[in-house]
């Protein structure tokens, strides 16, 4: 009974101890982030919210320019370098379909390009994924900034023409329209496509 005893205030020991550096912890990491916020200048234009993880999920938006982006091909070294980044952007997205319709394009095409050309790959990386996702199925209508950029409307020629290849116009959802998940069809009632799952 008594080693039975001794080992629950051991175990109670040890669970103070670890919440009491949890409890230093997230002090130290709440003193860190006031003294971070004091010293930032009152003319930021950007808000950095914090999250209990510590990740920033700032927002992304499509900027319109390639100011924060090296756009250098005089040398060979520099030409490479551009390309490896823009082939990271454009298959590491978090969207498996973006990584791999994307990522396989700018692969294929990114060595021809000049510099406007690298320019152009740049605002459709910037974009959104589920908007670009949506726009490049013409499951909505980009806008016209979007609809005239040379590389979006390569990837979106080549993105149709797989689809009108590999899938049936019968079975999938009109221009303009969403796709339907396919695992919840037997929920949309009605209105849901008579086959098919996109």
């Amino acid at each position: 009974n008594l080693a039975f005893y001794n080992c629950r205030e051991k175990r109670k020991s040890k669970m103070a101890t670890r919440k009491a550096l949890i409890n230093v912890h997230r002090i130290i990491r709440s003193t860190a982030v006031v003294s971070r916020s004091s010293v930032t200048p009152a003319v930021a234009t950007r808000v950095y919210p914090i999250f209990r993880n510590g990740v920033d999920f700032a927002p992304r938006f499509f900027s319109g320019n390639t100011q924060n982006f090296d756009i250098d091909l005089s040398s060979e070294e520099n030409k490479r370098i551009t390309i490896n980044r823009l082939l990271y952007r454009s298959k590491q997205r978090g969207f498996l379909e973006l990584d791999l319709v994307l990522g396989n394009w700018v692969e294929e095409n990114v060595n021809s390009m000049d510099e406007n050309a690298v320019k152009s790959l740049i605002h459709v990386l910037d974009l959104e994924n589920p908007d670009l996702w949506k726009w490049l199925t013409s499951q909505e209508q980009p806008p016209e900034a979007v609809s005239s950029n040379p590389v979006f409307m390569a990837l979106h020629e080549k993105v149709m023409r797989n689809l009108n290849k590999h899938a049936a116009p019968e079975t999938r959802a009109a221009a303009g329209q969403p796709w339907v998940k396919g695992w919840d069809d037997f929920k949309r009632g009605r209105d849901a496509p008579i086959s098919g799952n996109q």
